[in-house]
């Protein structure tokens, strides 16, 4: 209701009923003032433009902070949990968070790339999570057993899928610095044509 107050279109209706209002007072109209007040509010409130829609952007720094804050949060219940780990399996989690961290520790730059900004969103926020608690919410017997129909454990599919999200952060990293790779290429030929020249 206080939002109404300062909308659009309460602002439009109220200069219909200000209209409304001088028409009586100039004598346009007489005893059904109120109904014709009454009803340029209500015309000009439909016809106002509806309010804008604004997107608040999140701060990229307060993003950044968070996803740290959740990465660190899975590196801490992993060393935790070390005992019941596969072994190699909390160091592929640091690992991870290590170069997910790096990224992070950007921000600025991360909010200019939409597409990087999304994988590393989804490696923190979904992927890495979810891999280790799936694991760790299965009895610790149950996940170092290997299946009778000869699939791999749950500590082997650990194992697997901590490989893959590492190569995946790998080659995040390789977008989100290529930049900073060629640049300095750049500058690489740039000595070397400089020293050929001298």
């Amino acid at each position: 209701m206080i939002r109404y107050l300062g909308s659009t279109k309460n602002l439009a209706g109220c200069v219909g009923g200000l209209i409304g209002l001088v028409l009586y007072l100039t004598g346009v109209v007489d005893g059904l003032w109120p109904v014709v007040v009454a009803g340029l509010y209500a015309v000009f409130a439909l016809l106002a433009p509806p309010e804008r829609v604004r997107l608040v952007p999140v701060d990229a720094v307060t993003e950044a902070g968070r996803l740290r804050a959740d990465l660190a949060s899975v590196v801490g219940k992993v060393t935790a949990q070390e005992q019941r780990m596969p072994e190699s399996s909390v160091d592929g989690v640091r690992r991870i968070a290590e170069v997910l961290d790096d990224l992070l520790a950007r921000p600025d730059r991360l909010a200019a790339d939409p597409d990087v900004r999304h994988a590393i969103l989804r490696l923190a926020r979904t992927d890495l999570p979810l891999s280790v608690q799936t694991y760790l919410n299965l009895p610790w017997w149950f996940a170092a057993k290997r299946r009778a129909s000869g699939e791999r454990s749950a500590s082997e599919e650990l194992l697997a899928q901590l490989d893959l999200l590492e190569t995946e952060a790998h080659r995040v990293a390789e977008r989100f610095y290529a930049g900073d790779v060629t640049r300095q290429a750049d500058h690489t030929r740039y000595l070397r044509e400089r020293g050929d020249g001298g």
